[in-house]
């Protein structure tokens, strides 16, 4: 097999990382969002059941939202501080807009979590909405406090 490249985002010092939105890769006209809604390790962890409400939540309202035909993809990372999202051909800054509207939807979510059946989630009990709206309600203060994003790692 030879020498094995590292991927992109291991070559990034982790303990550098703040909570933000980043873009974490370009590939062609497809951008990878490090949506870092935690710090990395610190010790202070999403836990199953969050990021599985909130990737519920998210994915259903950004692929509702104006650019939801951009939208490639939506999931956690396995470190349990944030999540990637790829988006097809679209301006950061629309990106970003559109990130702080979807939390803002998910904080003011009314009702069930979207795919909270068995027939549409395999692991459909293992699903809050209360820890998930904390979760986007830190975030969004984030995003907010920040003057200036410009998505790069410091």
């Amino acid at each position: 097999m030879g020498e094995v490249k590292k991927i992109e985002s291991f070559i990034v010092d982790h303990d550098k990382i703040e909570p933000g939105i980043y873009i974490s890769r370009t590939d062609g006209d497809l951008i990878t969002y490090d949506i870092r809604t935690r710090k990395p390790n610190a010790g202070k962890y999403m836990d199953n059941i969050t990021m599985h409400t909130v990737e519920h939540m998210f994915a259903t309202y950004v692929r509702n939202s104006d650019i939801g035909n951009k939208v490639i993809y939506f999931g956690p990372m396995g470190c349990q501080t944030g999540f990637y999202l790829i988006v097809k051909d679209t301006q950061p800054q629309k990106v970003l807009e559109t990130v702080k509207s979807v939390l803002a939807q998910i904080i003011n979510h009314k009702g069930e979590v979207f795919g909270a059946s068995r027939k549409e989630c395999g692991n459909y009990k293992n699903l809050s909405l209360e820890p998930c709206i904390e979760e986007c309600k830190n975030y969004l203060e984030v995003l907010n406090s920040k003057t200036e994003v410009d998505f790069k790692y410091e």
